[in-house]
C-alpha cells in the first residue's frame, strides 16, 4: 500500500459547501482506503491505497464525492515523493520560519512559459512567486488575506490549483511520510 494526500478545493470556505472531517474520513474508509487521517477543516486527507495511479484515484474520488455530497470539489491526489519534492524545492527557505507568509499551490498541470509570463506581469506588489513543475510557491509578506496578487492569481494563471500555507504543507508531508513508511 502506498500513501497519498487528497487536497480538496472549495470546501468549508466562508461557511459554504460544508463537509465535516469525520464524515470525510468515513467516506474514504467506505471506499476501501486505509489509515485515513484528515488535517484541518479545509479538506486534506492522508490515506493509504493499493491503487497507485493518482489519475485513477483522483477521478474515482471526485466522482464518488460529487455523488455523496451533491457538488463538485476539485481534488488533487499527490504521493509522498511529490510532497518530499515540494518541501525540498522550496525557493524561499528563509521564509519557511514564518509559515503564514509562505504558500504552495498544487497545480493540476505544469503551466506553460506563456502562462507564467502573464502571471509575472501582474506580480507588482510585495509578493513574489516561483513555479517549479506543478507547484507554485508564493511569498506573501503581508499575508495571503491582504494580498491583491493572490486574489488575481487563479484567473490570471488559468491553471486550476489549490493553495496551502507552509505549516499545512509541512504537516501533510510529515503525515504522508508516516503513512508511506
Amino acid at each position: 500500500m502506498s500513501g497519498f494526500v487528497a487536497l480538496f478545493s472549495g470546501i468549508n470556505v466562508g461557511g459554504n459547501r460544508i463537509v465535516r472531517m469525520a464524515e470525510l474520513r468515513a467516506f474514504f474508509e467506505e471506499l476501501g482506503f486505509a489509515d485515513v487521517a484528515s488535517y484541518v477543516q479545509s479538506g486534506n486527507v492522508v490515506f493509504r491505497s493499493t491503487q497507485a495511479d493518482v489519475v485513477s484515484l483522483t477521478k474515482a474520488l471526485q466522482d464518488a464525492f460529487e455523488k455523496r455530497w451533491g457538488f463538485h470539489s476539485r481534488i488533487m491526489v499527490r504521493d509522498a515523493t511529490w510532497f518530499a519534492r515540494l518541501v525540498a524545492d522550496n525557493p524561499y527557505p528563509e521564509i519557511a520560519e514564518d509559515p503564514t507568509k509562505l504558500h504552495a499551490m498544487a497545480l493540476e498541470r505544469e503551466p506553460t512559459p506563456e502562462e507564467i509570463g502573464r502571471l509575472a506581469e501582474k506580480c507588482t506588489g510585495p509578493e513574489r512567486f516561483e513555479v517549479k513543475g506543478d507547484v507554485l510557491y508564493l511569498h506573501a509578506p503581508d499575508g495571503l488575506g491582504k494580498s491583491k496578487f493572490a486574489e488575481i492569481l487563479p484567473r490570471t494563471l488559468k491553471v486550476p490549483g489549490t493553495m496551502r500555507n507552509w505549516r499545512s504543507v509541512l504537516a501533510l508531508a510529515e503525515m504522508i511520510g508516516r503513512a508511506s513508511g
